[in-house]
């Protein structure tokens, strides 16, 4: 995989068809995973410099529920996922509810409310290429969803290290990417790959790229050129990076979060840090 191939696909505007020829290729490469039915798939521990191992944690995109006979007999099959879980608001699981595939369990634990209201709030990227406001909407990720995220680590805590694990939202950027980036910095990984898989998002979405637009616009936008809107639908490294210093700031870093909000004891995440490395 040529990275400074990718990561300038990467920096393509959202609104902005990517080329569906080189498309195809790279989504059936590594760290891409063809799941039947589904969008965004990726294995953790396959990124390039990667410390997780592979085959052991994997992200996507949602819409499981209408994921295909083949896509279940994939998930358990093929990948071996005993667990999967759902980073989505109550309104977006009753909509699409996780299916039921054979040998997998489906978690999903009730978001808390968000405090002062909607987690996305425009005005806020307006500036820049939008740090402002990704910062505080992934902060608020890590209060409203800290119950499945705190499930993700039990299952890695647990698992020893042989239980596949899923985690999806819709889109499979932002709830899934923080989450993402919360093992790959337990597991060590450098801020270049954690950054790196971030990114990778802008391609993985492109098969639901205006589907995704839609969804994001709805209710917020009567037009794409509303001032924010393109830096909310756009990836850049500046936003990742800016969350990034709002967790230190907040938390002392990921790891001070995995201990003071989820409780975790430094025993838990010992385990949790061995058990996602490629070698113990």
């Amino acid at each position: 995989m040529d990275m400074a191939h990718l990561l300038t696909l990467t920096q393509t505007d959202a609104l902005t068809p990517l080329d569906p020829p080189s498309l195809e290729t790279i989504l059936s490469s590594p760290p891409f995973i063809p799941i039947p039915s589904t969008f965004n798939a990726r294995d953790l521990g396959l990124l390039p410099n990667s410390p997780i191992r592979p085959g052991l944690v994997y992200r996507t995109g949602g819409f499981l529920s209408g994921i295909s006979p083949e896509g279940k007999a994939f998930l358990a099959g093929r990948l071996g996922i005993r667990k999967v879980f759902d980073l989505r608001t109550a309104r977006e699981h009753a909509r699409q509810p996780d299916p039921e595939v054979d040998g997998v369990e489906m978690v999903w634990v009730p978001p808390e409310e968000v405090e002062g209201g909607a987690m996305v709030k425009l005005e806020e990227f307006v500036e820049g290429s939008g740090e402002r406001g990704y910062a505080r909407m992934y902060l608020d990720v890590l209060r409203v969803y800290k119950g499945g995220i705190r499930g993700v680590l039990e299952q890695v805590r647990d698992g020893r290290g042989k239980e596949a694990v899923l985690f999806h939202c819709n889109a499979g950027r932002d709830r899934t990417g923080v989450v993402a980036g919360l093992l790959l910095t337990l597991a060590g990984a450098s801020a270049e790959t954690i950054a790196f898989d971030y990114m990778l998002t802008r391609i993985g979405f492109e098969p639901a790229r205006e589907q995704l637009l839609g969804l994001l616009a709805k209710g917020m936008v009567t037009s794409v050129d509303a001032p924010g809107f393109l830096n909310l639908a756009n990836m850049r490294v500046s936003c990742w990076d800016a969350f990034v210093k709002a967790v230190e700031a907040e938390y002392g870093g990921f790891e001070g979060y995995v201990r003071g909000t989820l409780g975790f004891s430094e025993e838990d995440i010992a385990k949790i840090k061995s058990n996602l490395v490629l070698q113990n």
